[in-house]
């Protein structure tokens, strides 16, 4: 049999092979270990578990992923970039604001990205607390979680920076601050949606903003 036949034979027998796209099944794991995580926590998001749900043989996913540990690893990145891809595109708003009114309707709006204001965001936040929970234990996680906690801080130092009247001294506290307040409202909103309702959080976060802005 010549090359060329050993090529075309599976096509004759009915066989095309599949082709997969490796950037898309990748996703699709991703996205299994966010539902696995959400509902049954960090540890339960195994490489069975997350194939399971993915509807996926075990041995595809260990096709992209060699531990557990990678696995957790790859859907923490995931998720850090989501986010940051929907806060850098509210960045450009800030900066392409043409009045202050606009420009701090677009700050609120910003850090409005870190706190679960909607169906969206509060299954991100409900994965992220259980993430940075587990990184304390998961040494894996720990550069990721650590990307998260700097990212924030960046954020919010330069919406301080941009937008306020923090005095230069002040901004490192003020950072902290209002990380804290972000961090806080994230925290007890997925503890207790109930009790803590986006118009809230929203109220709270309003109020801070504006005492900068008469400081």
């Amino acid at each position: 049999m010549t090359v060329l036949h050993k090529v075309a034979w599976p096509c004759y027998k009915g066989r095309v092979p599949k082709v997969v796209d490796a950037e898309a099944r990748r996703q699709a794991v991703a996205e299994a270990v966010f539902r696995v995580v959400s509902r049954d926590g960090v540890e339960q998001a195994s490489l069975r578990n997350v194939a399971d749900e993915a509807g996926l043989a075990i041995g595809s996913v260990r096709h992209y992923f060699d531990s557990h540990d990678e696995l957790l690893v790859f859907a923490l990145e995931e998720l850090v970039e989501r986010v940051e891809r929907r806060v850098l595109a509210r960045a450009d708003r800030i900066h392409a604001a043409d009045s202050p009114a606009d420009r701090r309707e677009q700050v609120e709006a910003l850090l409005g990205e870190l706190i679960p204001l909607d169906a969206e965001r509060h299954a991100e936040m409900v994965i992220w607390l259980a993430f940075v929970t587990a990184a304390r234990t998961r040494p894996s996680l720990r550069p990721s979680a650590r990307r998260l906690h700097e990212g924030l801080r960046m954020i919010v130092r330069e919406v301080l920076v941009g937008s306020s009247r923090v005095a230069d001294d002040d901004v490192e506290v003020e950072t902290e601050r209002l990380a804290a307040l972000l961090d806080g409202l994230a925290v007890n909103a997925v503890l207790q949606p109930e009790l803590l309702t986006p118009t809230t959080m929203t109220a709270v976060l309003r109020r801070h903003l504006d005492a900068l802005s008469r400081r």
